[in-house]
């Protein structure tokens, strides 16, 4: 082989190289509770996720019985018995999300893992669980806040998925997906003309608002999360004040002055939540360590 032509296959294999995903060590689920599905040019692959939410049950307050269903189904298929996938939906920053990883911290010492498959990646779904289904652990595939377009293809892979035909050879994995809206598709109004009114009196949904329901019905479990009233969302923020205060090494009261401060946050952010309530504390903590700390004069 010539000099010249030596070169230009070093060219070629650079430049492929460089196209190339950089190769990652395979996940292992032993010593990684989580971890992300990362689509690529050949193919994807898992990846560890890393940091871990350390949030636990008992600091999602004002959702009890949303916990008790998710957790009873959680528990379900940690156990190997039959188990539903879950829908959950609702206002933002309820706590959907958080109470999936809450649910992972929970139950990881028991053998459950979590793989987090983005909504690009959904048709990739066959592959993934393909690549689970060996594994002695219990999955859920967690796909965070989603919703899709009207001409979004990657739903109709999702609800392939649904209706089992990628679940027949893997009863280790399970879908858990958060949502803002329980049909996860975008609905206009045109769509109500398409329904239709029987002589008997009876309401026949247009083909459209099918499809998009569809969808959704075939998750086993829809949770709904909603915004919380004043008192709950108080509460709330008193619990993450004292938690948070009490992990730098002392404990601030939730007096008048904090819930005041507290509900003018809610106020200027347009809602009440467990989210809202929890950027409160971690101001009103932090601004009140801060200021309660000499400064250094030097």
């Amino acid at each position: 082989m010539d000099a010249e032509l030596k070169h230009a296959l070093g060219r070629a294999l650079a430049r492929l190289e460089a196209w190339l995903p950089a190769m990652e060590q395979p996940v292992d689920f032993a010593t990684s509770a989580a971890a992300v599905w990362r689509p690529g040019p050949l193919g994807g692959h898992l990846a560890s996720r890393g940091y871990i939410d350390a949030i636990a049950l008992e600091d999602l307050l004002g959702i009890d019985i949303q916990k008790q269903r998710v957790a009873l189904n959680t528990r379900q298929f940690v156990a190997g018995l039959p188990a539903n996938n879950v829908l959950l939906w609702g206002a933002r920053g309820t706590g959907k999300s958080s109470l999936v990883h809450a649910l992972l911290n929970a139950h990881a010492v028991a053998g459950l893992r979590l793989v987090e498959v983005d909504r690009a990646a959904l048709l990739a779904l066959p592959e993934i669980v393909a690549r689970l289904a060996p594994e002695p652990w219990r999955f859920i595939l967690f796909c965070d806040d989603l919703s899709f377009e009207a001409s979004d293809p990657s739903y109709k892979a999702l609800k392939s998925a649904l209706e089992g035909s990628v679940f027949t050879t893997a009863d280790n994995v399970v879908i858990y997906a958060t949502s803002n809206r329980r049909h996860l598709l975008p609905e206009s109004r045109a769509e109500n003309l398409e329904t239709r009114h029987t002589a008997e009196g009876e309401i026949h949904p247009g083909e459209t608002t099918e499809e998009k329901v569809s969808l959704s019905d075939r998750f086993g479990l829809w949770v709904s999360f909603q915004p919380m009233v004043q008192e709950r969302y108080l509460e709330v923020a008193a619990h993450w004040v004292g938690a948070l205060s009490r992990r730098h090494g002392r404990e601030l009261p939730f007096d008048d002055v904090a819930r005041a401060q507290a509900l003018r946050w809610a106020l200027g952010r347009g809602s009440r939540s467990g989210r809202i309530a929890n950027h409160f504390a971690r101001h009103w903590v932090g601004s009140q360590m801060l200021a309660s700390t000499p400064s250094d004069s030097t």
